[in-house]
């Protein structure tokens, strides 16, 4: 029996309820639940709360922190004002358009995005979503973490209509909202920028970060004093990273290049591969095994966002995660070392590189030679 089987039964009547998925059936939207799933794909249907069309987008592997809503704006569309006491960070998937955020003190900001655009919206204040184009839609990921926080207080009115606001994560500085932000370097030299608004992701500086792979590059955003996490890491071309493993939740959205990841559990004796490109999103599930890997002749880009943030870890595991992400497994960390993985692995590397005509450049990285053919 599963547990909405247990749900509905006369013995479990009125227990075992989820508010937040509870409310968002009463929203009338579609609901995908998937591993992996192509955004500029998923259907949506009219939402009257957004005043556009929208969708829920709930991964496998979200865990109970936060979830994806899809944003979907017709030409010259526009959202209803709203604030939330939820945080919430957009990745636009497609289209061009602007934002308009209410602060505190009566001001506003406003700044305009295009694909692969970053921003959050400060807690609580009201905003709005802008099509700019008359002829083309515009899609918007949301990560939110409304759905801990409506499991945790189970009244959409407070959440949505409450008046309290925190002048403190809106920011003082304009420039935040422009593009502009502060640079810090957090644990092992990885950078962290923190802002409110980044432009484009597929062209924002990151660092390399050869601890997690080949030729790997990354940067952490900070975005709106918050505790969602986002980073951006790259793949360079011929290249793949190391195999690793963490909880639940962590959002991977590939924002340019395309690719695959392989994922298994201990004891697996074969991969479960999902292909990839720019739009796709999946959330591997907790503790699983999975390792990305660019086949195509530019680099891959992807975004990833979770619950607790560098600065805010929130939990005990995300703090635990964040400090053994990138340490052999061997030595009590969650990464599993190139000469250490299934040899079948490579392989089938090689072979995706040769039907895309792409040229290995691992053989800086690892001994090649001793991988079994």
């Amino acid at each position: 029996m599963t547990v909405e089987d247990l749900r509905k039964s006369t013995e479990y009547s009125g227990i075992l309820f989820e508010p937040y998925l509870d409310w968002c059936a009463g929203e009338g939207l579609p609901v995908v639940e998937d591993f992996c799933v192509d955004l500029h794909c998923v259907e949506t249907a009219p939402w009257a709360r957004a005043g556009v069309d929208g969708a829920f987008v709930h991964l496998r592997g979200r865990g109970d922190f936060i979830s994806v809503f899809l944003f979907d704006l017709a030409p010259g569309a526009r959202t209803a004002p709203q604030g939330h006491l939820y945080e919430e960070v957009f990745l636009v998937v497609s289209g061009h358009g602007s934002t308009r955020i209410e602060l505190a003190d009566g001001t506003a900001r406003s700044f305009e995005w295009g694909p692969n655009s970053l921003f959050a919206i400060p807690l609580n204040a009201r905003y709005q979503l802008f099509n700019a184009s008359g002829r083309e839609r515009a899609r918007l990921a949301s990560t939110n973490n409304l759905c801990l926080i409506m499991n945790l207080i189970h009244e959409p009115d407070f959440i949505f209509g409450n008046g309290w606001r925190f002048p403190a994560r809106e920011g003082t500085d304009p420039t935040w909202y422009e593009g502009g932000g502060r640079h810090s370097t957090v644990h092992r030299g990885l950078g962290m920028w923190e802002t409110n608004f980044v432009a484009d992701v597929t062209g924002f500086e990151v660092k390399a970060w050869n601890a997690r792979g080949a030729g790997s590059a990354h940067v952490q955003f900070g975005l709106a004093d918050g505790n969602i996490h986002a980073h951006c890491s790259e793949m360079g071309v011929g290249t793949y990273k190391k195999g690793h493993r963490h909880g639940p939740d962590f959002h991977v959205f590939i924002v340019s290049g395309h690719g695959y990841s392989l994922f298994w559990h201990d004891g697996d004796e074969d991969f479960t591969r999902f292909d990839w490109k720019q739009g796709s999103v999946f959330a591997p599930t907790g503790g699983i095994w999975h390792q990305h890997f660019n086949n195509a002749g530019v680099p891959a880009r992807y975004v990833a966002t979770a619950m607790g943030s560098t600065r805010y870890p929130f939990t005990a595991d995300k703090r635990a995660i964040k400090r053994g992400v990138d340490v052999d497994v061997r030595k009590g960390g969650n990464q599993i070392e190139y000469e250490h993985q299934d040899p079948r692995i490579h392989r089938l590397f090689l072979e995706e590189l040769a039907r895309n005509g792409v040229a290995c450049r691992m053989g800086a990285f690892m001994d090649e030679s001793r991988i079994p053919r």
